[in-house]
């Protein structure tokens, strides 16, 4: 179930410095490291263990594992991990990650620290470069197929690494069983390849691009054209191959042709340390904005476009563009989305969702756009594919204006956290379309003077007097058996019978003199509410099945006078729908009376202490407390 309980808006960009701990102790590494010193002990992790829980989630060990002792930025912000020095072995040896020199443990360490903040190192498995690169760096991603790659590729890849982004490439596989497969030039397929440079040579008269390409083992290298002992070095002198730091070793680099690199490999990532580092030849600063976002069901997991009953029900982003490019009529911005956690949450069954997101023109209004919205209208932009990627990242360039950028799965009813990443070339303003809460209830009719009652309102006030009793009050139980007596004569309504609970719920909300009991008086202004509340729900139980679909109550509520937020919303629905993601009408009724109550506590608190410090939560923290209640 994805995290619902965060910082609203869009949130200013970390750095290293404010790294968030995430030890439970809630100590820093320098504090943990000075409690260490002071009681002359080696560190020993209790959130990471050395046993085989902190090794495997699914399996049991197939060898015997011995922990010995040698002798990170997350979804946008940096963390402060913290590892003890004990490290799995078997025979002596590293079983996992481990530099050449067998006394270097620097790698095994920042291994252990990344096993650590995904839970295990099983969910390490089948893990890609592009993580990795945005996991230690803080950067951002950008992936090309080589097949499919711009005109200017070589240019890109050049301006790329001069300036220290990180390049990695891979060939696709097919199946697991071509999984590290060797091809017959000597390439690994499935593998991640790292790029280390790029350069031109004269080779017979004609300039020659070449790309060089390391293989992690170490070892297992390129055996075509330019590769280590290949004929073509030949041609070229003792200066341009030292210049091109060229060796015949077997240390898993090699050159290659550049157009051979583009036939043999399938993808290239880059990690661009900062997003403008392939466009312009000087460096420049962007604006980047982030928003921590949840796909919840019921509420807020809409699924894609092909889904317009749902797909209105993804959050919602306002993007304003107001200023243009140096010289140009369009705005360049860069949209990154990343779920969450997903690596963590292996050991539960989950796996990488397939998402993606869509730009809207926005029509000018700052309220969630609905499903008539996107009847009518076309998309301005999208991310080029949903995929079951970690991140999905696209550059565009779109003229000054105001757009909403909607980040979904592809299918609906999928959960997950998300974080959203905006850059843009300038200043852009960007606003979340669900985290304003806004109450605007009618004022209760006054009660009609005695001698000018209508024939209606006497009626009612026969009804009340028949089920009232001596007393002129109505208990909970009486009010239970007027309102199933009464909701069951009408036929638009299928329902199951009102609970007492519901009952008490409602004397809660209307009853003024605190005596558990409704007055005259009281019972008329409910009875106001139900009708109008009825009314509602029979407008949005479209099938006429005595249910009405999560997904509705948005509309439902705000046209009640609810206007709430995401987080709220998925808190309600958390509480009153069912399995099916449908509401009864007592669950509607129970959800009314609720929000009427605490909106009326926290107005008469308003009210009350507005001079007094002790108020200081505002609507939307109010009712989230109460809801939790």
């Amino acid at each position: 179930m994805p995290y619902l309980s965060r910082a609203p808006g869009p949130q200013k960009h970390p750095v290293p410095k404010d790294a968030r701990i995430t030890h439970s102790s809630g100590l820093s590494f320098e504090q943990l490291r000075q409690a260490c010193v002071q009681k002359g002990v080696l560190f020993e992790d209790a959130d990471f263990p050395a046993d085989n829980s902190s090794l495997f989630y699914s399996e049991r060990p197939q060898i015997p594992f011995v922990w010995k002792r040698p002798g990170f930025w997350r979804y946008s912000e940096w963390l402060d991990v913290v590892v003890d020095d004990r490290l799995p072995t078997f025979r002596d040896r590293l079983v996992f990650l481990h530099s050449a020199d067998h006394r270097e443990f620097w790698s095994a360490l920042l291994e252990k620290a990344y096993a650590k903040l995904n839970g295990s190192y099983e969910a390490l498995k089948g893990g890609s470069t592009i993580e990795a690169m945005e996991d230690f760096t803080g950067g951002v991603a950008e992936t090309f197929a080589t097949k499919e790659t711009p005109e200017n590729f070589y240019e890109i890849l050049e301006k790329a690494l001069k300036r220290a982004s990180l390049v990695g490439c891979s060939i696709d596989i097919r199946n697991s069983a071509e999984s590290e497969a060797r091809t017959p030039f000597g390439l690994i397929k499935g593998h991640a390849y790292s790029v280390t440079g790029i350069d031109q040579v004269n080779f017979r008269g004609r300039k020659t691009e070449l790309i060089r390409v390391r293989n992690p083992w170490g070892q297992v290298e390129w055996n075509g054209s330019w590769s280590d002992s290949s004929s073509e070095w030949r041609s070229l002198g003792p200066a341009e191959q030292q210049r091109l730091c060229h060796t015949a070793l077997d240390d898993g680099e090699f050159w290659m042709a550049f157009r051979d690199f583009k036939t043999h490999f399938d993808k290239v990532e880059i990690c661009n340390l900062t997003p403008d580092a392939l466009e312009e030849n000087t460096l420049h600063k962007w604006e980047v904005t982030v928003h921590q976002g949840s796909w919840v069901r019921g509420s807020t997991a809409g699924g894609c476009r092909n889904f317009l009953d749902t797909f209105w029900t993804n959050p919602q982003i306002k993007l304003s563009l107001t200023e243009k490019d140096e010289g140009q009529e369009d705005c360049t911005f860069l949209i990154a989305l990343m779920q969450k956690d997903r690596r963590k949450l292996k050991r539960f069954g989950a796996d990488m969702l397939t998402i993606g997101y869509a730009i809207y023109q926005s029509p000018g209004r700052d309220e969630h756009l609905n499903k008539d919205f996107f009847r009518y209208h076309a998309s301005q932009a999208r991310s080029k594919t949903f995929i079951n990627m970690r991140e999905v990242s696209d550059r565009f360039k779109l003229p000054p204006g105001e757009y909403v950028l909607i980040p979904s799965t592809f299918e609906p009813h999928q959960e997950a956290d998300f974080c959203l990443r905006i850059f843009s070339e300038k200043k852009a303003i960007t606003q979340d379309m669900d985290g304003d809460v806004a109450i605007d209830l009618p004022e209760p009719p006054k009660p009609t003077p005695a001698g000018q009652e209508t024939e209606e309102e006497l009626q009612f006030r026969a009804l009340f007097e028949q089920v009232a009793g001596e007393d002129m009050e109505v208990t909970a139980e009486e009010l239970e058996y007027v309102l199933n007596a009464v909701l069951q004569k009408k036929k638009d309504v299928q329902y199951k019978k009102l609970s007492l609970v519901s009952c008490k719920n409602i004397i809660s909300l209307m009853d003024t003199s605190g005596n558990g009991k409704l007055e005259f008086g009281e019972f008329t202004v409910f009875w106001d509410k139900l009708k109008k509340w009825t009314n509602l729900f029979l407008q949005f139980d479209a099938n006429k099945s005595g249910t009405m679909s999560s997904y509705e109550l948005r509309v439902a509520l705000k046209a009640a006078g609810f206007q709430l937020s995401h987080h709220l919303l998925q808190l309600i629905v958390l509480r009153y729908a069912d399995e099916g993601l449908q509401l009864d009408f007592d669950d509607f009724l129970n959800c009314m009376v609720r929000l009427e109550n605490t909106s009326r506590v926290f107005q008469a608190l308003s009210t009350t202490n507005e001079d007094k410090e002790f108020i200081c939560l505002n609507i939307n923290e109010f009712i989230n407390l109460t809801m939790n209640i």
